[in-house]
């Protein structure tokens, strides 16, 4: 519309929408003091006229328009006014409160969050960061994201996280959320911003519940998953699951696996730093089972760098449920998760009388710090040894050969 047609002010949304630029620069009163201003390339914006301490009247910004809507261009006016009244120069009470104001949205418990997830990127794989991340974006950022995290009270907290655990039954999870957002206090009392962290302390007051990641099958049990393995219709997840049994390796290592990680000469596996947990190279020694599986593996043509590719995609490997949902039609939900032969291994190798040192590097668990300094090929002929009757030991449970357990030598 053209500035003629207006009759009235404070000027109408739709006023402000369709006004028409001219050949000249022009400004319309809209309320005490504020100017809507309209250049002739069709940029508008708001000022605000307002008259110095030395008596000599001058022009202010306030922002762009529809950036900085009507009522907000108001409210900005009759804030600067008021400052003005007092005697305050509004150039800088303007400037002081857009540095509260950017504060505090840099005070957000998700600005927070977010800032903590940054120190994690060289000290967590990517499906560790994925998981995590993925956590607090749907049960924690949904509620306290743009909440100020210096006014989330602990009471807060506690409501919130015992919620989710009723709601959901998922206790576990939430007892690890709540313990990356401890974390992410901690993070923020360190640096200086706050004294006291809220969720210290809380864990005493949240339903621990049955840890499901480790889920796994007693030794009596074993030769029947075993057998059930073996005779699992789909050759690839069957060889996975083989795989994991006899290697206790970490499920995302081995459905991550490459062919060039693989010496199947020299009985090896070297998996790069950047999929360990620890971001540590780690060498798997392969016995004679796990080689003759794997070139089992190697006869059916993928035209793919990983061992297990998925159907959809050659180029990526298979989804992170794949050996779960076969153990689940084995029948063996809630008793065994592709995690658990981890669990098995260390067992039924400490109980054997095996060297901890030696089983300990087998699974990767290094210490943090200068005494956690790790050699890949740690004890790496003790391991060969160790990891060959394993699997003999696996063979002949699955075959029932054994009737009475013994010790190794």
């Amino acid at each position: 519309m053209k500035r003629l047609d207006i009759k009235r002010r404070p000027l109408a949304d739709t006023v402000l929408a369709t006004l028409e630029p001219e050949t000249k620069e022009y400004r319309e009163l809209d309320s005490s003091g504020l100017y809507f201003r309209v250049k002739p390339d069709g940029n508008k914006s708001w000022q605000l006229r307002y008259k110095k301490a030395d008596g000599k009247w001058s022009w202010l910004g306030l922002g762009g328009y529809p950036e900085v809507s009507g009522q907000l261009a108001r409210k900005k006016a009759n804030e600067l006014l008021e400052d003005v009244s007092r005697g305050d120069n509004p150039i800088i009470t303007k400037q002081e409160r857009k540095r509260q104001e950017l504060e505090l949205n840099n005070a957000t418990f998700e600005v927070l969050a977010r800032e903590w997830l940054d120190t994690k990127l060289n000290a967590w794989v990517h499906d560790t960061m994925t998981r995590n991340k993925g956590a607090l974006e749907k049960h924690i950022f949904p509620v306290f994201g743009k909440r100020l995290y210096t006014t989330i009270k602990p009471i807060e907290w506690m409501n919130h996280l015992k919620g989710i655990q009723q709601q959901h039954g998922i206790y576990e999870q939430v007892n690890r959320v709540r313990a990356m957002c401890r974390d992410i206090y901690d993070y923020a009392k360190v640096t200086g911003r706050i004294d006291y962290n809220p969720l210290e302390g809380l864990q005493k007051y949240l339903q621990q519940g049955k840890k499901e990641n480790m889920a796994h099958v007693s030794e009596n049990e074993l030769p029947v998953l075993l057998r059930a393995i073996n005779n699992y219709p789909k050759v690839d997840t069957r060889i996975g699951l083989q795989l994991l049994a006899m290697l206790f390796c970490r499920p995302s290592e081995l459905r991550k696996a490459k062919w060039l990680e693989f010496d199947l000469d020299q009985g090896l596996w070297n998996i790069p730093e950047e999929r360990m947990k620890k971001r540590r190279e780690h060498v798997v020694p392969l016995s004679k089972q796990a080689i003759a599986i794997l070139n089992e593996l190697k006869t059916f043509e993928t035209n793919s760098e990983y061992l297990f590719p998925s159907r959809s995609d050659k180029d990526k490997p298979k989804s992170d449920t794949v050996f779960i949902m076969a153990l689940r039609r084995m029948g063996f939900q809630g008793r065994q998760t592709p995690h658990g032969f981890r669990h098995i291994a260390s067992t039924l190798l400490n109980n054997r009388g095996f060297d901890e040192r030696h089983i300990e590097a087998a699974l990767a668990h290094v210490k943090d710090g200068v005494a956690g300094v790790y050699n890949k090929a740690q004890y790496l002929e003790d391991r060969k040894n160790m990891m060959q009757w394993y699997a003999n030991y696996l063979e002949e449970l699955a075959d029932q050969k054994i009737v009475k357990f013994k010790k190794a030598n």
